[in-house]
């Protein structure tokens, strides 16, 4: 049995377990005579004119693909968990039954629950407590807040590569070949001389071009999932939406990164870490001093000022996190 509580900050807390032109005067155009030809005097280049110069890093996009390749921990006509790729730290769960809100929790070596909401088809879960023996459940909505479970299982995730989890894409951190955030993060990367330089882009972009949805952050429904490519193409979003932009962008360029979920104070809130060589774990950003990253949290540095989501994430001193993904 499970049931559904807690908002704040744009995000909803998982179940528990059970242009203007001036054309003014002066600015009419002047004919030149055809016998006079006049040479338009050269203009420096600006700096906002100039090609970007490429990096030493390689940019190129590389984009794991999750794979369901048959073998199964657990398969009826409702559900299939596919643990063929466990290893490389994630499992697929396809949904066919006709259940309007089931649900799927998996408990971790550390002992903690995480619950998912299932959406039908094919999804892709991480296992983000390393290695160890996971209780996985299927639970289906029977009345209210009331569940009964479908089918309850063990799987043994003897991961070989402790970054994994954190550079494939997932139900939360969602994005392909294709997704124009991917094409974005190789902009970004472009000129960057080292992952350190990535990651800074990246969240500079975010930072100068993503505005927070407060609208959003007041509606938003139990069981959203980030979009994105959709967050890039309006320019706004929550918390959850920062976050995994930017975890999708520094994945697809080979940055393992976590989309960590937690709480700002009391409020309930969605911020990342990221891995860098020679560094290790960057456990968050509020600001970048040349040295130092604290919180890497974006939607926090977007809203310096702003003091509606102040007054849910305070000054970024008072972070906990709960879960990461």
């Amino acid at each position: 049995m499970t049931s559904v509580s807690l908002t704040a900050c744009g995000m909803t807390a998982p179940a528990p377990s059970a242009s203007t032109v001036d054309t003014s005067a002066d600015d009419t155009p002047k004919s030149v005579p055809e016998d006079e030809p006049q040479e338009e005097a050269a203009q420096p280049e600006s700096e906002e004119s100039a090609e970007p110069v490429k990096g030493a890093r390689d940019n190129t996009p590389h984009v794991l693909v999750p794979a369901a390749e048959g073998e199964t921990a657990y398969s009826d006509a409702k559900v299939t968990l596919d643990i063929s790729n466990a290893d490389d730290g994630y499992f697929i769960i396809n949904y066919t039954g006709d259940n309007a809100k089931p649900k799927l929790q998996v408990t971790g070596p550390e002992g903690t629950t995480y619950t998912f909401d299932v959406h039908g088809g094919e999804e892709t879960i991480p296992f983000t407590q390393g290695a160890g023996s996971y209780q996985v459940g299927v639970f289906e909505n029977i009345s209210d807040t009331k569940y009964a479970q479908v089918c309850a299982v063990n799987i043994d995730a003897n991961i070989t590569n402790e970054y994994s989890p954190y550079l494939y894409p997932n139900q939360y951190v969602n994005f392909n070949e294709d997704s124009d955030v991917v094409k974005l993060g190789e902009e970004l990367a472009y000129t960057a001389d080292d992952d350190l330089a990535v990651v800074s882009n990246v969240y500079n972009y975010l930072i100068d071009n993503v505005v927070y949805d407060t609208d959003l952050a007041n509606n938003v429904k139990s069981g959203y999932l980030p979009d994105p490519d959709e967050t890039i193409a309006t320019g706004k979003g929550i918390c959850f939406d920062y976050a995994a932009c930017m975890a999708s962008m520094l994945r697809s360029q080979q940055i393992p990164t976590r989309l960590e979920i937690g709480y700002a104070g009391d409020a309930y809130h969605a911020w990342v870490s990221t891995y860098i060589e020679d560094v290790g774990w960057v456990n968050g950003i509020v600001e970048f001093n040349g040295t130092d990253w604290e919180l890497m949290d974006p939607t926090l540095a977007a809203s310096q000022g702003d003091k509606f989501l102040k007054s849910f994430i305070g000054d970024g001193n008072n972070y906990s996190k709960v879960y990461q993904y």
